[in-house]
């Protein structure tokens, strides 16, 4: 039986001890717990959150399988496989799937500029090579390549385990177009936190947010009032929480949630270098949005 994402999907972290050279698993299995009580209804290891693109190969599969341990299918899981090469993330959706992901997330990152037909074969290779299902992930300000729905579709179609797509463009014309064009047939995730209550208006399936790790409950409660129809509700929840949003993507996903989740008294320690922790003044206004919503 297929597994069914939907709701809020949160990201995970990967914490680091403080000089940040060493994991450190057990943070990591404390803010997995705290997803699972805050309740969201899936969770992401080693996305742009988890900062997958800064580990090692070993550190990866050590972050990959602690993850889904620690999960336990207490809610399905999704694992970002992601890599510069087709054999790279071909060789991470299989390990994904040989420790209990439910399903993988392919971002196709790249050096060069790459062509439509390399985007396409670079999923077919990564759906040849699995079982489960893949969430397709567009978003160009990371990757640098930017997918046009027309595309996307293409992929779904050719590629019999692409059945879902995150979209992170910021641009909420792509999900009404991926809604239209994909005829309701393409289960669509929204992918940028300032666009949450648009995004399920235009049919969005769930949304992929890092801000669980910090107000699951208003997450929690802004999905629940839209499946409810109730709208205004929603509409106020939304904004309730709006500033807070768009303070952690203008910050940087793993600064502020890592901050954030050392003000409510879990230690993870900063991002990997280059990236730099919050500064003094970012934590400041941090912890204001914190406080304002408790």
């Amino acid at each position: 039986m297929t597994t069914r994402f939907h709701g809020i999907i949160g990201y995970t972290i990967t914490p680091f001890s403080q000089d940040g050279e060493q994991l450190d698993l057990p943070a990591l299995g404390q803010s997995i717990d705290r997803l699972v009580d805050g309740h969201v209804q899936a969770i992401a290891p080693l996305g742009s959150t988890g900062e997958g693109a800064y580990l090692s190969d070993s550190e990866w599969q050590q972050v990959a399988q602690y993850s889904l341990e620690r999960i336990d299918r207490r809610v399905p899981s999704i694992v970002s496989v992601s890599d510069l090469t087709t054999a790279g993330a071909v060789r991470r959706a299989r390990f994904a799937q040989q420790h209990g992901a439910d399903a993988v997330m392919v971002l196709p990152a790249a050096y060069w500029k790459l062509s439509e037909a390399e985007i396409l074969q670079h999923y077919r290779a990564i759906g040849a090579a699995i079982d489960i299902p893949i969430m397709l992930y567009n978003n160009p300000a990371t990757s640098g390549t930017d997918m046009p729905v027309e595309l996307i579709l293409r992929i779904v179609r050719e590629v019999d385990n692409v059945t879902m797509v995150k979209e992170s463009t910021g641009d909420i014309q792509r999900m009404h177009k991926l809604h239209l064009l994909g005829e309701g047939q393409v289960p669509f995730y929204n992918g940028c936190n300032p666009l949450a209550l648009e995004a399920f208006v235009a049919g969005a399936t769930g949304w992929c947010t890092a801000a669980a790790n910090l107000i699951p409950a208003l997450n929690q409660q802004l999905y629940q009032a839209v499946l409810a129809g109730e709208l205004e509700q929603a509409k106020a929840l939304f904004y309730r929480q709006l500033p807070l949003l768009e303070f952690i993507l203008k910050g940087g996903l793993p600064a502020t949630i890592k901050a954030g989740l050392g003000m409510t008294g879990l230690a993870v320690g900063e991002p990997r270098r280059p990236v730099f922790g919050l500064n003094e003044p970012g934590q400041l206004r941090l912890k204001s949005l914190l406080d304002a919503l408790r």
